[in-house]
């Protein structure tokens, strides 16, 4: 006989790295509501970092891994982007739901208010919102389980002290995937993020850093560094940096350009070619702590390519083609490819 179910699905949405404890209370409180279950990996497709070290299909594969035959059969999955837009975001959530199960009618999400970042919950006001509590006192956190991850100098002694905030088939994924190749630079990317904050820590309030950054195309390129250290060392971004303090922001964005690049352009050309300034100013977007950029985007029109070379801080300037850099996404740093694709519109999820 068959469960009778409140609702046709319901919704769990999470970053989940790493599922945990508390994670795995939510998922069985959904599994009750809804005959359905969608699971909505959220920040799906970014490249690794010591805050999204899980790809979405490795964490789909984790937490598939905690259930039993009969439940797994009634979960799906389905990776959502960080839009850094909420407007964008919360769209693409619905689309990723409605994709997965097409004809259910009654929806319910499956929420947990933890803090201030919980506020993307109220965005689904057409669903019914199950609010779960988890009691206070349970040291939970996906955020402390990541600091033992990759500040550990035994790996084995210091899963075995989050092991009771984990479910079993968890710790053994970890323990595992620490073994990967990609583990060793996460570890030292995360020291790195590490020292820059310990180094405003005795600021007088928390630090709001500027930064500028360059998005130069012509002939059906862009121009795109390497960066050369941590953190997202080896990653793609635009050629960027710190705004120095008697720059005007048009200013400083010539200046990292030709400093990373040594791109062949005057700065009054570079200035007559400028089409387009945006700012970005999520305050998710950088680890290194809150950091707004003002991203200019320079159109040279031009049917040849400037000779570039990298030099400061970047391992290798080159100019890539447009049409390449859509199915590049998981290759870049921080929000640099969402920063392409507000100028460029290289996906079709615009606003």
């Amino acid at each position: 006989m068959k469960a009778a179910f409140q609702h046709d699905v319901a919704i769990l949405i999470g970053r989940f790295q790493p599922f945990h404890n508390g994670h795995a209370g939510l998922l069985q409180a959904a599994l009750a509501a809804g005959a359905q279950v969608v699971v909505v990996l959220g920040s799906a497709f970014h490249a690794r970092s010591p805050k999204n070290p899980f790809t979405w299909q490795e964490r789909a594969a984790m937490i598939a891994a905690t259930l039993p035959e009969a439940q797994r059969e009634r979960v799906h999955y389905v990776p959502v982007r960080d839009y850094y837009d909420d407007g964008l975001w919360a769209d693409a959530v619905r689309a990723a739901v409605a994709g997965a199960v097409p004809r259910a009618q009654r929806h319910a999400l499956v929420a947990c208010f933890k803090d201030a970042t919980s506020y993307y919950l109220h965005h689904f006001p057409q669903w019914q919102l199950l609010n779960q509590q988890i009691d206070d006192a349970a040291p939970i956190g996906a955020t402390a389980i990541r600091n033992v991850l990759f500040e550990a100098e035994q790996i084995d002694v210091s899963l075995s002290a989050v092991a009771q905030l984990l479910p079993l088939a968890v710790s053994q994924y970890l323990k595992a995937w620490t073994l990967l190749p990609w583990y060793g630079p996460l570890v030292q990317e995360h020291r790195a993020i590490e020292a820059y904050k310990a180094r405003w820590r005795a600021a007088p309030y928390a630090p709001i850093f500027c930064t500028v950054d360059a998005l130069v195309q012509t002939g059906g390129h862009v121009l795109l560094v390497r960066r050369g250290g941590y953190p997202g060392k080896g990653l793609w971004a635009l050629p960027g940096g710190f705004l120095e303090p008697r720059e005007r922001l048009l200013q400083g964005a010539i200046r990292e350009l030709a400093e990373e690049t040594q791109l062949g352009v005057l700065a009054p050309t570079l200035a007559e070619a400028l089409v387009g300034v945006a700012v970005f100013d999520h305050p998710d977007r950088s680890q290194r702590g809150r950091t707004i950029t003002h991203a200019h985007h320079f159109d040279l029109k031009t049917s040849q390519l400037p000779e570039v070379a990298a030099a400061d801080d970047a391992a290798l300037a080159q100019w890539l083609p447009l049409a390449a850099l859509a199915g590049m996404e998981e290759q870049f740093f921080e929000d640099h490819f969402h920063i392409l694709n507000h100028f460029l519109k290289l996906t079709q999820e615009q606003r």
